[in-house]
């Protein structure tokens, strides 16, 4: 969340003028860091790497795992891109150092936003918005596609201009929301109904609240 804010500051319509440049570089350089952080975590929180299969080669890859892999190296994708972005001045160094990263980043995304679902087709029914679960692969499928978008509005063209500024700056700013989204979504919900209440003096053993 943390991360997704930073790219949603950097991007944001009128804000990130009166940042500059460099202000709004600065900003993704940091919220590279958290979307890494983030990955990495998710990455070893996946579990089994594989499991064994009845049918050849005997071992599958697990759709949850590659998923969190998947994104992983798209986060680093874009620490690359946003630490370069700090100092390359050349338009050769911005497409060889920034774009170039960037867009595999965003193209990493994409897979790991289709493998997601894949992954949740495994436990649950593939169209099933009733579940927060459901709205967090969703969304977050939705902030992959708008990251694809910005990269590719971000191309940098033979005399240094970006192709399209504005689908570079809305892409990332509503991908950034959709990531943020998607991450509250799935933060650990206090649930009333499965918390004891203490006895109050003279009171007792407390029923647990339903």
């Amino acid at each position: 969340m943390i991360g997704s804010a930073c790219f949603a500051i950097g991007s944001a319509p009128g804000l990130g003028a009166m940042l500059g440049a460099n202000g709004a570089n600065i900003i993704f350089f940091v919220g590279a860091w958290f979307f890494t952080a983030a990955g990495l975590m998710q990455l070893f929180l996946s579990g089994a790497v594989s499991v064994p299969v009845a049918y050849a080669p005997g071992r599958m890859v697990r759709a949850e795992w590659l998923t969190a892999a998947t994104q992983t190296f798209g986060t680093l994708m874009f620490n690359v891109s946003t630490s370069a972005a700090l100092y390359a001045k050349s338009i050769s160094a911005q497409e060889r150092f920034v774009w170039n990263p960037d867009a595999g980043g965003s193209v990493a995304f994409l897979v790991s936003g289709v493998l997601a679902f894949v992954a949740y087709a495994h436990v649950a029914k593939l169209w099933n918005p009733v579940t927060r679960h459901w709205w967090a692969v969703t969304i977050n499928f939705l902030g992959c596609v708008a990251f694809g978008i910005s990269a590719v509005g971000a191309y940098i063209l033979p005399d240094g201009d970006v192709l399209d500024s504005g689908f570079a700056n809305w892409g990332t700013f509503i991908g950034a929301l959709c990531f943020f989204a998607a991450s509250f979504i799935t933060l650990p919900q206090w649930d009333r109904r499965t918390r004891a209440r203490r006895p109050r003096a003279g009171e007792g053993d407390a029923p647990v609240a339903r």
